[in-house]
């Protein structure tokens, strides 16, 4: 685990690295476009600062960075499983592939849904099994990108949201680009990353799910009073 940022942020400094973070901030810049609140946190660093938060209108914006291990550009470290964090006082939380590097991912997910405020909203960010970039991790000692802890397909997170009682406002996939280096520039490379080419032939590598925290009251019902007979002499009064 410790050596896992001393090898991802090498490859976010490569050309396809920055390229991939490029095409995942202009995609949460629409993301956000309905995002709304005081408080927006990112659970796990990944690309440089608050790159990810640039487009989000709302204000207060903070980056947790895991405490094991420990990264440099986090507005604060902590474990991303026990937060110091106040429980309802998050409106939206951000997990960039947080859960694919987290030793325990349902314990992060548990963690986010704490700090959330009712009807506040998470935003997942994950990497397909089924692609060429899952094939690759796979395939990769070390996983891939490097560190890559596991592979996570949407299917299953959206189960781990559903038993948490979200509601899913949106799943849309990304990354139409095969795991190697650009041969074009990063403009171009950052839209054919966000826009399957016509001679694109492959599923998308990546995915974006934006859920809604729904929570339901339990609204108490009142038995009903049986009528009362009354009574006349010791006998009940006959009913009409």
């Amino acid at each position: 685990m410790a050596e896992f940022p001393c090898v991802l942020q090498p490859w976010q400094g490569e050309p396809l690295g920055r390229a991939l973070i490029a095409a995942e901030a202009r995609l949460l810049a629409t993301t956000f476009d309905d995002v709304f609140g005081q408080e927006l946190l990112q659970l796990g660093t990944w690309g440089a600062g608050r790159e990810l938060l640039a487009q989000s209108r709302i204000r207060r914006q903070s980056v947790v960075a895991d405490a094991y291990p420990r990264l440099a550009d986090g507005d604060l470290v902590a474990s991303l499983a026990h937060l110091p964090i106040s429980s309802g006082s998050v409106d939206a939380v951000l997990l960039p592939h947080t859960l694919e590097y987290a030793p325990d991912p349902y314990a992060v997910l548990r963690e986010a849904d704490r700090v959330l405020v009712a009807e506040g909203q998470l935003i997942v960010l994950g990497f397909r099994p089924a692609s060429f970039w899952g094939l690759r991790s796979a395939a990769s000692r070390g996983g891939y990108p490097p560190g890559l802890r596991r592979r996570l397909a949407s299917g299953r997170v959206r189960d781990w949201l559903g038993l948490l009682s979200y509601e899913i406002v949106s799943l849309n996939p990304y990354l139409y680009h095969l795991p190697r280096a650009p041969r074009a520039e990063l403009e171009a490379t950052v839209t054919r990353m966000l826009h399957r080419g016509w001679f694109y032939p492959w599923p998308a590598a990546a995915y974006v799910i934006k859920a809604r925290k729904r929570v339901y009251t339990l609204t108490p019902i009142r038995p009903r009073l049986r009528e009362r007979r009354s009574v006349l002499g010791g006998l009940v009064e006959p009913s009409m």
